[in-house]
């Protein structure tokens, strides 16, 4: 099973793929010129690591709070992976994330602590 976590609430875009047996991580400067390459980011990195997006189980993705555009641009990416490839998508808060630990959001997935119909952005000013 595949999981990809997608962050961009915070000073840097991370992107995270764990799978049953492996961790990968790889973060961007949440900046505009990486917004503009967003998709890029993500899928060079999917494809250096030999992802394919129909293999993806769920996509969790951080809500906020955080910036507007970085928060809606991950939004909007995580959106249309989860309807291209009818994959789960599922919003967490930054909250959710105890010291960047993104393996216990998986956790707190399987006990039902995150809500997954709900993608209700935070957007802090």
């Amino acid at each position: 099973m595949i999981n990809l976590i997608i962050n961009a609430a915070n000073e840097k875009i991370t992107f995270v793929i764990i799978t049953n047996e492996q961790s990968y991580t790889t973060s961007y400067l949440n900046s505009r010129e990486n917004f503009d390459n967003f998709m890029n980011l993500l899928m060079n990195f999917l494809r250096k690591k030999k992802v394919n997006t129909n293999d993806i189980h769920r996509i969790y993705i951080n809500l906020g709070p955080g910036k507007f555009t970085s928060l809606r641009i991950s939004l909007s990416v995580a959106k249309a992976l989860s309807l291209a490839n009818n994959t789960t998508l599922i919003g967490f808060k930054s909250s959710d994330l105890i010291k960047k630990n993104y393996k216990n959001l998986i956790k707190l997935d399987k006990k039902k602590f995150i809500i997954n119909d709900l993608i209700k952005p935070l957007y802090s000013s």
